[in-house]
């Protein structure tokens, strides 16, 4: 197990919920710290070990299942009245975040501890998180009205609605990119190993 990327990922975490009471801007930082940074460095972390979920269940940790759970989390914790909930309660806020930092885990494990001849199911699977993330960031920054009526913690200068749409501008950036760039890794990873068996 490495412990370097292990505890910045507890580091990026304890941050990302740090910064999540600054209106929906702040919360989607934590998110977005939670499945697109902290998550990868956990599964770089247990690669390979008991604690790597993709070894322990290989059948069950597929790259494209995961996808799919991660989706369904992510989208489900944005419903209004979900997100509503987590905005106004601690309790269910941290059950958020583990719930999106645990997809993010699964998913990010179910890529890159795959046998280096079976990642190219993982390039799919960064894409299409990077799809839906991209999706659902621009529907919330391009929302004619608030979705959610976060007040609270709004930062200063900015009307609820302007908190809303920055937020979809940091889901965007931060989830799109990042699961984008995971992408291509594994793509060039690919791409390499394919030219050393030329």
């Amino acid at each position: 197990m490495n412990p370097v990327p292990l505890v910045a990922a507890g580091a990026l975490m304890v941050g990302g919920i740090a910064v999540s009471h600054f209106g929906m801007t702040g919360h989607m930082i934590g998110h977005m710290t939670a499945v697109a940074i902290a998550a990868p460095l956990l599964a770089i972390g247990t690669r390979g070990t008991r604690y790597d979920p993709a070894q322990r269940w290989p059948r069950l940790v597929t790259p494209f299942v995961m996808s799919l759970v991660e989706l369904a989390i992510v989208w489900s914790w944005h419903l209004p009245t979900v997100r509503a909930m987590a905005a106004h309660s601690a309790a269910a806020m941290l059950v958020e975040q583990a719930c999106f930092l645990g997809a993010g885990f699964l998913l990010w494990s179910a890529v890159i501890s795959r046998p280096a001849d079976a990642r190219a199911s993982g390039v799919g699977a960064l894409l299409l998180t990077s799809m839906h993330m991209t999706l659902l960031g621009a529907l919330i920054a391009l929302a004619p009205r608030t979705l959610y009526g976060m007040t609270h913690g709004v930062p200063e200068g900015l009307t609820s609605l302007q908190d809303q749409q920055l937020s979809g501008v940091v889901m965007l950036m931060i989830g799109g990119v990042a699961y984008l760039l995971g992408a291509l890794a594994v793509l060039g990873g690919l791409l390499r190993q394919e030219s050393v068996k030329c």
